[in-house]
């Protein structure tokens, strides 16, 4: 039996004991917006926010979310509407094909909660673990500038 907050809601759910944390999140949750990359933990596009730091969903068992809070690329955006940071990437061009986005932006946002106004260079250590081929990285590193200084 897991029993965690996914997104701001109390999950209790019986799960195989080999069942990963993204298999949970995208088969049983349909949270669909954490992507499954290499299955290694070395892209990043499973990135999820657990207990608010940024860690990739592929290579944890979804039994270590016991007691955990979870929240997905679903859980930020709020009554429909996108987050700041979620729209400060669209307004940048940060997205391209998208499918690093998800967990590029909950890197993003575990560094902002921590550290509201960071320099490029920490926002580049901090999203050094997602792995883009499309955009170069510059518009997501302007996108996540412009957060940082509208706060």
């Amino acid at each position: 039996m897991l029993s965690c907050k996914i997104n701001g809601e109390e999950i209790h759910s019986e799960i195989p004991s080999d069942m990963r944390l993204i298999d949970f999140l995208r088969e049983e949750m349909n949270l669909t917006g954490v992507k499954e990359g290499c299955s290694e933990g070395e892209c990043g596009a499973c990135t999820v926010l657990f207990n608010g730091d940024p860690v990739n969903s592929c290579i944890l068992l979804a039994i270590q979310a016991e007691g955990a809070e979870i929240t997905t690329i679903e859980g930020i955006a709020k009554d429909g509407k996108l987050s700041e940071l979620q729209q400060a990437f669209v307004d940048h061009g940060a997205v391209q094909c998208g499918f690093c986005t998800p967990g590029m932006i909950l890197a993003a946002q575990a560094l902002l909660n921590k550290n509201p106004h960071p320099t490029e260079a920490e926002i580049r250590r901090a999203i050094s673990g997602n792995l883009c081929r499309c955009t170069g990285y510059q518009a997501i590193v302007d996108a996540i500038l412009t957060v940082s200084q509208r706060k």
